[in-house]
Protein backbone atom coordinates (compact mmCIF):
# COMPACT_ATOMS: atom_id res chain seq x y z
CA UNK A 1 0.00 0.00 0.00
CA UNK A 2 1.48 3.52 -1.07
CA UNK A 3 1.27 6.71 0.58
CA UNK A 4 -1.42 7.48 -1.19
CA UNK A 5 -4.06 5.13 -0.14
CA UNK A 6 -2.93 5.30 3.57
CA UNK A 7 -3.39 8.79 3.55
CA UNK A 8 -5.61 10.28 0.96
CA UNK A 9 -7.35 7.44 -0.63
CA UNK A 10 -10.25 6.97 2.85
CA UNK A 11 -10.92 10.38 2.23
CA UNK A 12 -11.63 10.43 -1.57
CA UNK A 13 -13.32 7.10 -1.54
CA UNK A 14 -15.81 7.68 1.40
CA UNK A 15 -18.32 10.65 2.28
CA UNK A 16 -18.13 9.63 5.85
CA UNK A 17 -14.65 10.26 6.33
CA UNK A 18 -14.72 13.62 4.44
CA UNK A 19 -17.05 14.66 6.68
CA UNK A 20 -15.46 13.29 9.23
CA UNK A 21 -12.12 15.24 8.39
CA UNK A 22 -14.34 18.29 7.93
CA UNK A 23 -16.04 17.83 12.00
CA UNK A 24 -13.07 17.49 12.93
CA UNK A 25 -11.40 20.65 11.65
CA UNK A 26 -14.19 23.06 12.17
CA UNK A 27 -13.77 21.64 15.85
CA UNK A 28 -9.45 22.62 16.02
CA UNK A 29 -10.18 25.65 14.81
CA UNK A 30 -12.47 26.99 17.24
CA UNK A 31 -11.89 24.77 20.34
CA UNK A 32 -7.99 24.58 19.97
CA UNK A 33 -7.24 28.26 20.62
CA UNK A 34 -10.18 28.49 23.17
CA UNK A 35 -7.94 25.60 25.14
CA UNK A 36 -4.85 27.88 24.89
CA UNK A 37 -6.91 30.56 26.66
CA UNK A 38 -7.84 27.75 29.12
CA UNK A 39 -4.68 26.90 29.57
CA UNK A 40 -3.08 30.31 30.01
CA UNK A 41 -5.75 31.36 32.52
CA UNK A 42 -5.17 28.13 33.95
CA UNK A 43 -8.99 27.27 33.83
CA UNK A 44 -8.04 23.53 32.11
CA UNK A 45 -10.19 22.06 34.61
CA UNK A 46 -13.24 24.53 33.70
CA UNK A 47 -13.16 22.95 30.70
CA UNK A 48 -13.46 19.38 31.79
CA UNK A 49 -16.24 20.50 33.93
CA UNK A 50 -18.38 21.92 31.45
CA UNK A 51 -18.08 19.36 28.94
CA UNK A 52 -19.56 17.17 31.81
CA UNK A 53 -22.33 19.33 32.15
CA UNK A 54 -23.53 19.04 29.20
CA UNK A 55 -24.60 15.15 30.17
CA UNK A 56 -27.93 15.66 31.45
CA UNK A 57 -29.35 18.25 29.05
CA UNK A 58 -27.98 15.92 26.34
CA UNK A 59 -29.95 12.94 28.12
CA UNK A 60 -33.13 15.09 28.69
CA UNK A 61 -33.19 16.00 24.81
CA UNK A 62 -32.70 12.52 23.84
CA UNK A 63 -35.29 11.25 25.96
CA UNK A 64 -37.31 13.83 24.46
CA UNK A 65 -36.63 13.48 21.02
CA UNK A 66 -34.10 10.49 20.19
CA UNK A 67 -31.14 11.40 18.46
CA UNK A 68 -31.75 15.04 17.49
CA UNK A 69 -29.71 17.30 17.18
CA UNK A 70 -31.61 19.78 17.93
CA UNK A 71 -32.92 18.94 21.44
CA UNK A 72 -29.45 17.20 22.51
CA UNK A 73 -27.80 20.36 21.60
CA UNK A 74 -30.31 23.05 22.87
CA UNK A 75 -30.27 20.33 26.21
CA UNK A 76 -26.30 20.32 26.72
CA UNK A 77 -26.73 24.63 25.58
CA UNK A 78 -28.84 24.92 28.83
CA UNK A 79 -27.13 22.39 31.12
CA UNK A 80 -24.13 23.59 30.91
CA UNK A 81 -24.95 27.51 31.09
CA UNK A 82 -27.03 26.57 34.09
CA UNK A 83 -23.96 24.58 35.54
CA UNK A 84 -21.51 27.67 35.34
CA UNK A 85 -24.12 30.03 36.65
CA UNK A 86 -24.70 27.89 39.60
CA UNK A 87 -21.29 26.91 39.91
CA UNK A 88 -20.44 30.98 40.15
CA UNK A 89 -23.20 31.97 42.07
CA UNK A 90 -21.38 29.43 44.74
CA UNK A 91 -18.12 31.11 44.45
CA UNK A 92 -19.80 34.38 45.05
CA UNK A 93 -21.68 33.61 47.92
CA UNK A 94 -19.65 31.37 49.92
CA UNK A 95 -15.94 30.82 50.90
CA UNK A 96 -16.00 27.97 48.03
CA UNK A 97 -13.42 28.63 45.75
CA UNK A 98 -14.41 28.37 42.05
CA UNK A 99 -12.16 25.22 40.92
CA UNK A 100 -14.21 23.05 43.93
CA UNK A 101 -17.58 25.00 42.80
CA UNK A 102 -17.07 23.61 39.64
CA UNK A 103 -15.27 20.23 40.14
CA UNK A 104 -18.79 19.96 42.99
CA UNK A 105 -21.01 20.44 40.12
CA UNK A 106 -19.41 18.82 37.62
CA UNK A 107 -19.68 15.62 39.44
CA UNK A 108 -23.20 16.09 39.97
CA UNK A 109 -23.76 16.36 36.56
CA UNK A 110 -22.01 13.43 35.28
CA UNK A 111 -23.93 11.44 37.62
CA UNK A 112 -27.56 12.94 36.90
CA UNK A 113 -26.88 12.57 33.27
CA UNK A 114 -25.84 8.78 33.57
CA UNK A 115 -28.54 8.05 35.66
CA UNK A 116 -31.15 9.70 33.24
CA UNK A 117 -29.74 7.86 30.09
CA UNK A 118 -29.66 4.63 32.31
CA UNK A 119 -33.34 4.95 32.59
CA UNK A 120 -34.51 5.46 29.56
CA UNK A 121 -31.90 4.19 27.13
CA UNK A 122 -29.79 1.00 26.36
CA UNK A 123 -26.26 1.13 26.85
CA UNK A 124 -25.64 1.68 23.74
CA UNK A 125 -27.46 4.84 23.83
CA UNK A 126 -25.39 5.47 27.04
CA UNK A 127 -21.81 5.31 25.00
CA UNK A 128 -23.15 6.97 21.93
CA UNK A 129 -23.81 10.21 24.02
CA UNK A 130 -21.01 9.71 26.02
CA UNK A 131 -18.18 9.06 23.58
CA UNK A 132 -19.96 10.55 20.60
CA UNK A 133 -19.25 9.19 17.02
CA UNK A 134 -17.48 11.13 14.75
CA UNK A 135 -18.18 8.88 11.55
CA UNK A 136 -21.55 9.24 12.13
CA UNK A 137 -21.75 12.92 12.15
CA UNK A 138 -24.32 14.16 9.47
CA UNK A 139 -25.09 17.47 7.42
CA UNK A 140 -26.91 19.06 9.90
CA UNK A 141 -24.05 18.49 12.96
CA UNK A 142 -21.46 19.33 10.10
CA UNK A 143 -23.38 22.89 9.55
CA UNK A 144 -23.99 23.58 13.75
CA UNK A 145 -19.50 22.67 14.25
CA UNK A 146 -18.87 24.88 11.02
CA UNK A 147 -21.36 27.96 12.38
CA UNK A 148 -20.01 27.55 16.23
CA UNK A 149 -16.65 27.68 14.48
CA UNK A 150 -17.05 30.73 12.37
CA UNK A 151 -18.79 32.35 15.65
CA UNK A 152 -15.80 31.43 17.67
CA UNK A 153 -12.96 32.94 15.47
CA UNK A 154 -15.30 36.21 14.79
CA UNK A 155 -15.59 36.74 18.45
CA UNK A 156 -12.00 36.31 19.03
CA UNK A 157 -11.24 38.64 16.68
CA UNK A 158 -13.71 41.23 18.14
CA UNK A 159 -12.76 40.48 21.70
CA UNK A 160 -8.66 39.71 21.40
CA UNK A 161 -7.57 43.04 23.38
CA UNK A 162 -9.63 43.00 26.37
CA UNK A 163 -9.65 39.07 26.33
CA UNK A 164 -5.62 38.79 26.14
CA UNK A 165 -5.51 41.53 29.01
CA UNK A 166 -7.86 39.78 31.41
CA UNK A 167 -6.04 36.31 30.64
CA UNK A 168 -2.62 37.48 30.75
CA UNK A 169 -3.44 40.87 33.37
CA UNK A 170 -6.66 40.82 35.00
CA UNK A 171 -5.86 43.30 37.74
CA UNK A 172 -4.87 45.63 35.08
CA UNK A 173 -7.69 45.64 33.07
CA UNK A 174 -10.15 45.71 36.10
CA UNK A 175 -7.71 48.89 37.09
CA UNK A 176 -8.47 50.64 33.96
CA UNK A 177 -12.49 49.87 34.30
CA UNK A 178 -12.09 47.33 31.57
CA UNK A 179 -14.88 45.10 30.97
CA UNK A 180 -13.12 42.16 32.88
CA UNK A 181 -16.36 40.61 33.96
CA UNK A 182 -18.45 40.76 30.79
CA UNK A 183 -15.21 39.13 28.75
CA UNK A 184 -14.77 36.21 31.11
CA UNK A 185 -18.74 35.73 30.81
CA UNK A 186 -18.42 36.16 27.10
CA UNK A 187 -15.20 33.46 26.76
CA UNK A 188 -17.54 30.44 29.10
CA UNK A 189 -20.09 31.23 26.10
CA UNK A 190 -18.20 30.37 23.60
CA UNK A 191 -16.44 27.64 25.41
CA UNK A 192 -19.70 26.21 26.31
CA UNK A 193 -20.75 26.42 22.47
CA UNK A 194 -17.68 24.45 21.13
CA UNK A 195 -18.20 21.68 23.44
CA UNK A 196 -21.97 21.45 22.55
CA UNK A 197 -20.71 21.29 18.70
CA UNK A 198 -17.75 18.95 19.79
CA UNK A 199 -19.94 16.18 22.14
CA UNK A 200 -21.98 15.65 18.77
CA UNK A 201 -18.43 13.98 17.38
CA UNK A 202 -16.34 13.51 20.38
CA UNK A 203 -19.07 12.58 22.86
CA UNK A 204 -19.61 14.43 26.66
CA UNK A 205 -16.19 12.85 28.02
CA UNK A 206 -14.01 13.67 24.97
CA UNK A 207 -14.94 16.67 23.73
CA UNK A 208 -12.70 18.81 25.94
CA UNK A 209 -9.83 16.55 24.52
CA UNK A 210 -8.93 18.35 21.34
CA UNK A 211 -9.59 21.62 23.45
CA UNK A 212 -6.87 20.71 25.96
CA UNK A 213 -4.66 18.56 24.93
CA UNK A 214 -3.22 20.50 21.71
CA UNK A 215 -3.09 23.65 23.72
CA UNK A 216 -1.16 21.79 26.45
CA UNK A 217 1.27 20.82 24.24
CA UNK A 218 1.33 24.49 21.83
CA UNK A 219 2.19 25.70 24.99
CA UNK A 220 5.69 23.61 25.07
CA UNK A 221 6.50 25.34 21.49
CA UNK A 222 5.09 28.69 21.16
CA UNK A 223 7.21 31.95 22.45
CA UNK A 224 4.28 34.39 21.73
CA UNK A 225 0.04 34.35 22.44
CA UNK A 226 -0.30 34.69 18.63
CA UNK A 227 1.73 31.49 18.00
CA UNK A 228 0.10 29.40 20.69
CA UNK A 229 -3.08 30.14 19.17
CA UNK A 230 -2.10 29.11 15.65
CA UNK A 231 -0.08 25.99 16.56
CA UNK A 232 -2.65 24.55 18.96
CA UNK A 233 -5.44 24.80 15.88
CA UNK A 234 -2.53 23.21 13.57
CA UNK A 235 -1.83 20.47 16.38
CA UNK A 236 -5.70 19.91 16.64
CA UNK A 237 -6.16 19.52 12.87
CA UNK A 238 -3.22 17.57 12.27
CA UNK A 239 -4.47 14.53 15.31
CA UNK A 240 -7.64 15.09 13.71
CA UNK A 241 -6.49 14.51 10.49
CA UNK A 242 -4.46 11.32 11.29
CA UNK A 243 -6.77 10.07 13.93
CA UNK A 244 -9.53 9.58 11.09
CA UNK A 245 -6.91 7.47 9.84
CA UNK A 246 -5.58 5.33 12.06
CA UNK A 247 -9.13 4.77 13.25
CA UNK A 248 -9.50 3.34 9.40
CA UNK A 249 -6.82 1.46 9.14
CA UNK A 250 -6.66 -0.49 12.52
CA UNK A 251 -10.09 -0.30 12.71
CA UNK A 252 -10.09 1.77 16.32
CA UNK A 253 -12.85 3.64 17.40
CA UNK A 254 -12.09 7.12 15.81
CA UNK A 255 -12.85 9.77 18.95
CA UNK A 256 -9.94 7.81 20.90
CA UNK A 257 -7.73 7.60 18.64
CA UNK A 258 -8.02 11.33 18.05
CA UNK A 259 -7.72 11.99 21.56
CA UNK A 260 -4.73 9.88 22.11
CA UNK A 261 -2.23 11.43 19.67
CA UNK A 262 -3.13 14.41 20.72
CA UNK A 263 -1.80 13.28 24.22
CA UNK A 264 1.03 10.91 22.08
CA UNK A 265 2.07 15.13 20.87
CA UNK A 266 1.73 16.61 24.60
CA UNK A 267 3.97 13.55 25.72
CA UNK A 268 6.15 14.55 22.75
CA UNK A 269 6.31 18.27 22.99
CA UNK A 270 6.82 17.53 27.40
CA UNK A 271 9.81 15.91 27.01
CA UNK A 272 11.54 17.70 23.59
CA UNK A 273 9.55 21.09 23.22
CA UNK A 274 11.66 24.48 23.10
CA UNK A 275 9.51 25.82 25.98
CA UNK A 276 9.73 24.76 29.22
CA UNK A 277 9.76 20.78 28.34
CA UNK A 278 12.25 18.46 29.51
CA UNK A 279 15.24 18.92 27.32
CA UNK A 280 14.48 22.76 27.63
CA UNK A 281 14.86 23.19 31.00
CA UNK A 282 17.79 20.96 31.67
CA UNK A 283 19.81 22.05 28.47
CA UNK A 284 22.33 24.81 29.42
CA UNK A 285 22.40 26.04 25.71
CA UNK A 286 19.09 27.00 26.10
CA UNK A 287 18.75 28.38 29.31
CA UNK A 288 21.48 31.38 28.15
CA UNK A 289 19.32 31.99 25.03
CA UNK A 290 16.14 32.39 26.98
CA UNK A 291 14.23 29.26 25.20
CA UNK A 292 14.03 27.32 29.04
CA UNK A 293 11.51 29.75 30.67
CA UNK A 294 8.33 29.06 28.35
CA UNK A 295 7.32 32.65 28.91
CA UNK A 296 4.86 33.71 26.28
CA UNK A 297 4.90 37.91 24.58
Amino acid sequence: MNAYEWLVQPFVEFAFMRRALAAGLALAVGSAPLGALLVLRRMSLLGDAMAHALLPGAAIGFGLAGFSLLAMGAGALAAALLVAALASALTRYTRLREDASFASFYLIALALGVLILSAQGSPVDLLHVLFGSILAVDTASLLLMAAVSSVTVLALALLYRPLVADTLDPGFLRSVGGAGPWVQQAFIVLVVLNLVAGFQALGTLMAVGLMILPATAARLWARSLEGMLALSAAIAAGCAWAGLLLSFHADLPSGPAIVLLAGAVLVVSALVGSQGSWRALRSPASAQAGLGGGELR
